[in-house]
């Protein structure tokens, strides 16, 4: 059997839905009128389950594995670096500003963009989705140590 992009990438599917349904085991999955905490969770890792196995039977069709180009390789590794520090400052700036930052630092950091176009931008898109979140569905969004 020649080992395929598809199987590398179904598989990497399974393997991590099955990690997300270990561990949301035990928050309630409710019903289905009024779902619990782990619902959701359970319910894209079922998907992402029965996706990825879908996607390892159909992999005959892809490329192998050996002919994939690794040549955005770097570009690939600095937007994990920069979500991971955005994870990572998540509750300790909030929601404001460690997006707009995030935001700010892949448009300009990463995709070259204008330094105050891509501020302005990220501002507008994080202001926005804030109240969204906060006001629409009324969900509740870390405030950092700035207040807000």
């Amino acid at each position: 059997m020649v080992l395929r992009a598809d199987h590398v990438a179904g598989g990497a599917f399974v393997a991590f839905g099955a990690l997300i349904i270990a561990l949301s085991g035990d928050l309630p999955t409710g019903q289905l009128s009024m779902p619990g905490s782990g619902f959701l969770p359970k319910l894209i890792a079922v998907l992402m389950i029965i996706l990825g196995a879908a996607l390892v039977l159909r992999a005959g069709e892809g490329e192998t594995f050996a002919e994939i180009d690794w040549s955005d390789g770097a570009h690939a590794l600095k937007v994990i670096v920069i979500a991971a520090a955005a994870i990572a400052l998540y509750t300790t700036l909030g929601f404001i500003l460690t997006l707009s930052l995030m935001m700010v630092a892949l448009l300009v950091g990463i995709e070259r963009r204008h330094p105050l176009r891509a501020a302005i931008y990220s501002v507008s898109v994080v202001v926005f989705a804030y109240v969204a979140f906060s006001y629409l569905l009324k969900t509740p969004l870390p405030n950092g140590i700035f207040g807000y």
